[in-house]
């Protein structure tokens, strides 16, 4: 369902499916592991927030990691871009549009230059 996805070494993969041994030595971040210290909301989060794209919240951790992914790698994702980089979360409460337009605003705030 995606919602327990993690990122390893930058990618998004699904942590109920990672053996241990294999990610020894590896970056992982989780969902906590993404705000700012000072406790605000990092630029997804925020961005998530703003569009509506949080309902019942059981995906949203598994969204935010897979979008940040992608971000990592593309600063201006196309639409059907974003919903590649998405296709393996479920979420049964937002029809997903709120979601693709919150990559987009986010992808905006964090890259304004690009």
């Amino acid at each position: 369902c995606g919602s327990c996805t993690v990122l390893v070494n930058g990618e998004a993969r699904r942590s109920c499916k990672l053996v241990l041994s294999d990610v020894e030595g590896c970056e992982i971040i989780t969902i906590e592991g993404i705000s700012p210290q000072d406790g605000s909301l990092h630029p997804l989060q925020q961005a998530f927030m703003d569009a509506g794209a949080i309902q019942c919240g059981f995906c949203t951790p598994g969204m935010v990691l897979s979008a940040l992914a992608l971000l990592l790698k593309n600063h201006r994702p196309s639409r059907a871009e974003i919903r590649q980089a998405l296709k393996g979360n479920l979420c049964r409460c937002t029809g997903y549009q709120q979601i693709v337009d919150a990559v987009e605003t986010a992808a905006k705030t964090m890259y304004p230059n690009q």
